[in-house]
C-alpha cells in the first residue's frame, strides 16, 4: 500500500534549512519482536535501508510501563521505582506519585530550545486516578494520547492539548492514520525551530486490530517455527515454565492467527513511517532529521510454551529492534555493539545539545551513529522484573519475579525464588539448554557479581559497572 496522507496534501517544500540542532523522531511502537522489519516495505526502504541496524539492543524490563519509563528517563527500573503496569507500584499513577514527569528527555530537549512532541501512547492507564483526564506533562508543546481505549484503534478518545476529542469505527478513525496525519500537521510547523517528535502507534499490541485495507494481510503466514517454538524438553528450567504445558494444535492455530493479525496492524504503522517521511521530504526537513524507529519489548508467540506475551528474560521478550537514520549515519549498516533503551534519551540530548541529568543511567549511541566505538563500550545490560500487587494484571504472567544480566555472550537469571537460569548465548541461541546446574562456579559467581553490581548502580556508576567483564 501506499503511504496514507489524511491531510490532503503536504506543505510547499522549502529549501533545506542547515539548524545548527537536527530534528529528532522516535517512532516506538509496541511488542513488536526482532526479525520481522524486513516484512514492512516503508520500514524496510526508508528506514533499515536508509540506516543503521543495531542488533543487540535490550529493554530493562519486558513490560510496557516500567521500560517506557525508562525510555523517558533513561534509567534502570530500580532507579525510577515504577515497577509494573498497574497502581500501586506502576503505571501512571505511580509514575505521577514520584513527580518523574518534571523530567523526561521531553523537558530536556524544551530547554534546550526544541519544538516537542508526543504522540500516541505515554504511559499504561494514563490519565489515571492521579490526574485530570486532561493533564498534559511538563515538556510538550503538542500532546496527542489516547485516554480511553487505547489499544482498540478505533472508538478511542484522545488528549488533544487539554481537549478530549472522540474518534469512531470510520475508516479515517483509525489510530495510525490520525497519528500520521498529526505528525504531518506536526512536521509542517517546524519553521525555522528544530524539532523532537515521540510518535508511538500502539500496534502490534493486543488485539491487534488492523486497518480495513489490511484485513486480508499475510493470508498464509504461520509465526516462526523455531527450536525453541513449543519447547518440549524443560526438565532443567525453574518451576513456572516447567508447569508450562505443551500447546495442543488448536493453541497453534491461535498463535498463528495472532501472528497475521499483528503483521496486518504494524501494516497501519508501515504506512505511517511512509506518511512521515514524504511529510518530511516534502516540507524540506528529511536530510536535517534523525529518525529512530524502536519497540518496548518484544513477544513470544508460541516460543518456550508461551503461546503469547512477555515479561520474561528470553530473547524473544527483551531483545528489541532499533534502527537509525539521520545525517552521517551509514546507509543499511549493521553494529553489534551492546546498546539498551535507557541510551535513546541521552542519544536525542546529545544530538539537540540538550542537559542530561546526573541521574540518567544510559550512553548516548552518538559515537556509534558515526561510525566509532568508545573502547570502553557497555558489555551488558541489566533486566528486571516485579511482580504486580494487582491481581488482574498478574495473572497476565507465570513469571516470578527475576534480576537478569545479558553480557555479550551470556544471559544469566536469578529469581526471587532462589531459582538460576544461564545460557550460553554463543552455544545455544534459542536458549534451550539451562546451564545453571552444570556451569562452573567460577562463571555463575562472575556472573552473580556483576548482575549485583548493575542492579544497585546508579546514575554515573551504571555506566561503569555495565563495562565491566
Amino acid at each position: 500500500m501506499p503511504s496514507v496522507s489524511a491531510t490532503g496534501g503536504f506543505a510547499t517544500r522549502k529549501p533545506v534549512r542547515a539548524p545548527a540542532k537536527p530534528n529528532v523522531v522516535l517512532i516506538l511502537v509496541d511488542d513488536l519482536e526482532a526479525g520481522n522489519l524486513h516484512l514492512f516495505p516503508n520500514i524496510s526502504r526508508h528506514l533499515v535501508q536508509q540506516g543503521i541496524s543495531f542488533e543487540r539492543t535490550f529493554v530493562t524490563n519486558s513490560w510496557c510501563c516500567p521500560s517506557r519509563t525508562s525510555i523517558l528517563r533513561s534509567q534502570y527500573v530500580h532507579s525510577h521505582n515504577v515497577l509494573t503496569n498497574t497502581a500501586p507500584e506502576g503505571g501512571f499513577d505511580r509514575f505521577n506519585a514520584l513527580k518523574l514527569d518534571r523530567s523526561t528527555i521531553g523537558t530536556w530537549m524544551k530547554a534546550a530550545g526544541y519544538r516537542t512532541g508526543l504522540m500516541g501512547k505515554f504511559l499504561n492507564h494514563y490519565p489515571g486516578n492521579s490526574a485530570a483526564t486532561t493533564y498534559v506533562p511538563p515538556g510538550w508543546d503538542t500532546w496527542d494520547v489516547p485516554v480511553r481505549n487505547l489499544y482498540e484503534e478505533y472508538d478511542y478518545t484522545l488528549n488533544s492539548n487539554g481537549t478530549l476529542v472522540d474518534y469512531g469505527w470510520a475508516e479515517q478513525d483509525y489510530l495510525s492514520d490520525v497519528l500520521a496525519a498529526k505528525a504531518t500537521a506536526f512536521v509542517n510547523a517546524a519553521g525555522d525551530t528544530p524539532f523532537f517528535l515521540y510518535l508511538a502507534p500502539v500496534a502490534p499490541h493486543n488485539p491487534a486490530n488492523p486497518a480495513v485495507r489490511h484485513a486480508s494481510a499475510f493470508p498464509g503466514a504461520k509465526a516462526p517455527r523455531t527450536k525453541s517454538f513449543n519447547q518440549e524438553d524443560v526438565e532443567r528450567e525453574p518451576r513456572w515454565l516447567r508447569d508450562l504445558p505443551l500447546i495442543k494444535p488448536a493453541g497453534i492455530d491461535r498463535i498463528d492467527e495472532r501472528y497475521r493479525d499483528r503483521l496486518r496492524a504494524m501494516l497501519g504503522v508501515d504506512d505511517l513511517v511512509g506518511t512521515l517521511v514524504d511529510a518530511l521530504e516534502a516540507a524540506g526537513e528529511l536530510e536535517d532529521t534523525y529518525l529512530f524507529f524502536a519497540s518496548d519489548n518484544g513477544f513470544h508467540l508460541g516460543t518456550h510454551r508461551l503461546r503469547q506475551g512477555k515479561t520474561t528474560p528470553f530473547e524473544e521478550a527483551i531483545h528489541i529492534p532499533l534502527v537509525v537514520r539521520g545525517p552521517g549515519v551509514a546507509r543499511g549498516a549493521v553494529n553489534d555493539a551492546m546498546c539498551a533503551t535507557i541510551d535513546l534519551a541521552p542519544t536525542f540530548a546529545e544530538l539537540g545539545g540538550a542537559t542530561v541529568p546526573a541521574f540518567a543511567e544510559g550512553r548516548s549511541l552518538v559515537p556509534l551513529l558515526r561510525g566509532q566505538r568508545p573502547a570502553n563500550w557497555r558489555r551488558n545490560v541489566l533486566i528486571e522484573f516485579f511482580r504486580p500487587a494487582n491481581k488482574k494484571s498478574a495473572r497476565q504472567t507465570p513469571v516470578p519475579p527475576y534480576t537478569a544480566i545479558r553480557t555479550e555472550r551470556y544471559t544469566y537469571v536469578r529469581y526471587a525464588t532462589g531459582e538460576t537460569q544461564l545460557y550460553d548465548l554463543v552455544e545455544d541461541p534459542q536458549q534451550l539448554d539451562n546451564l545453571a546446574a552444570s556451569a562452573s562456579p567460577a562463571l555463575l559467581m562472575r556472573l552473580d557479581y556483576l548482575m549485583r553490581l548493575m542492579h544497585t548502580c546508579s546514575g554515573a556508576s551504571c555506566r561503569v559497572a555495565d563495562a565491566r567483564s
